[in-house]
């Protein structure tokens, strides 16, 4: 992308108030552009155009104007090797000017993320060791009653299984294969073997999302024959479409928009065709072979204790303890670990650069995973220490609050 006009602002004009008016309607296109080319022997390695801004031509008439375009080439000879063409950007600091800055984030970042899963390991070991000492030092079934309060009031209602859990066993096995996905993505390009060409990352996400659909389906079909789904086909189905049927879809409106006005960045009906081609070829398959493997596979549910036939009842609890606050509570946490990380990459896509910080996104991924599961399992604890054991959706979701 570059300059290939320009229209002239008042502060960039030196004119009385009566002429800049006028003079800011003018439109000027540059038509001449010089490239300078550097190669090794017969290929390429790098290319910059430039305009020249001293030979422009005035546009700003409707109307039909006759330009002749000229271009000059200027050749460079370079000792840099093909395969090394694109170490520039990889070894070139990303935004110099804060670079430092952003290595300092993280590593306060990652300090605190140590300091919490630290300070929240010995308070929940603290307060589960106190109530295991107390309920194991109590001998008698009378005594037991009084002293049962909390999470173990809720042994007979704990392992009762959720509601709707197709869906729920169906958004596990897609959250497996996305995680794997990512991981995979991710060591991949720490170890360079993704690079940052054009289109390398998103060929690499669209080949290891196919190749680990195996993984969603074998989840996901474990997970619903122990809870005790029998309808194991529809459950494969709904892992392999949940994510990429509305994926597909808001990819087709975008596209459209795209070619409907001409532009560059919308792909090919050939390329469309062939990703379709490797999820209905590689990507499902995958996943019902997955499923066929996890639901054979699946060993029985078997409760440590016995669920009650009638459920019980549930207190009422205060306003920040409603699924929205905790929701809300879960995410935040977890985002305030990473947004440092999401602005540079926000900023390399909106600003036209190219990231090549591997190394800190890794580790903020690890963050994220670390934070994320130690506060499910703290506001699990809190929530059935509250008596409530409605404890499977809400676990997916403070674990996806950060989204």
């Amino acid at each position: 992308w570059g300059y290939i006009g320009d229209s002239p602002t008042a502060q960039d004009l030196l004119l009385p108030d009566h002429l800049q008016e006028v003079a800011e309607q003018k439109k000027y296109i540059y038509p001449h552009l010089h490239f300078s080319i550097k190669y090794n022997g017969d290929q390429i390695i790098e290319w910059n155009a430039t305009s020249d801004r001293g030979n422009r031509l005035d546009i700003t008439s409707a109307e039909p104007t006759s330009v002749d375009f000229t271009y000059s080439v200027r050749w460079i000879q370079t000792s840099t090797s093909y395969k090394k063409r694109m170490d520039r950007y990889r070894n070139g600091r990303f935004l110099p000017a804060t670079f430092e800055i952003h290595w300092l984030s993280i590593i306060n970042s990652f300090v605190l993320v140590v300091l919490l899963m630290v300070f929240l390991t010995i308070i929940l070991m603290r307060v589960l060791k106190n109530d295991f000492t107390r309920y194991m030092s109590t001998d008698e079934e009378e005594d037991l009653a009084e002293e049962e309060t909390g999470w173990k009031l809720v042994h007979g209602d704990v392992f009762r299984f959720p509601k709707n859990k197709m869906l729920f066993t169906a958004m596990l096995g897609s959250g497996a294969q996305l995680f794997c996905m990512v991981s995979m993505l991710l060591i991949l390009m720490l170890f360079s073997v993704v690079g940052v060409q054009r289109g390398a990352i998103q060929t690499a996400i669209i080949f290891l999302y196919a190749l680990t659909a195996g993984i969603g389906g074998y989840v996901s079909a474990r997970f619903y024959k122990q809870l005790g789904g029998t309808n194991w086909v529809w459950n494969t189905v709904l892992c392999a479409t949940l994510f990429a049927g509305p994926f597909m879809l808001m990819f087709i409106f975008l596209n459209s928009i795209a070619d409907y006005h001409s532009s560059t960045a919308a792909l090919p009906i050939g390329t469309i065709a062939g990703v379709f081609a490797l999820y209905v070829l590689v990507t499902f398959p995958l996943t019902v072979f997955g499923g066929i493997i996890g639901r054979n596979r699946a060993p029985p549910f078997e409760a440590p204790c016995r669920t009650m036939k009638v459920p019980r009842q549930i207190p009422s609890v205060p306003w920040y303890r409603h699924v929205v606050t905790q929701m809300f509570m879960a995410g935040f946490l977890p985002f305030s670990a990473i947004y440092i990380e999401l602005h540079y990459i926000f900023a390399s896509i909106w600003g036209h650069k190219i990231y090549t910080l591997f190394g800190i996104l890794f580790l903020a991924f690890i963050m994220l995973l670390f934070v994320t599961s130690f506060i499910t399992v703290a506001l699990t604890y809190f929530q059935l220490a509250s008596e409530d054991h409605r404890w499977w959706w809400r676990s997916l979701f403070y674990g996806g609050g950060t989204g």
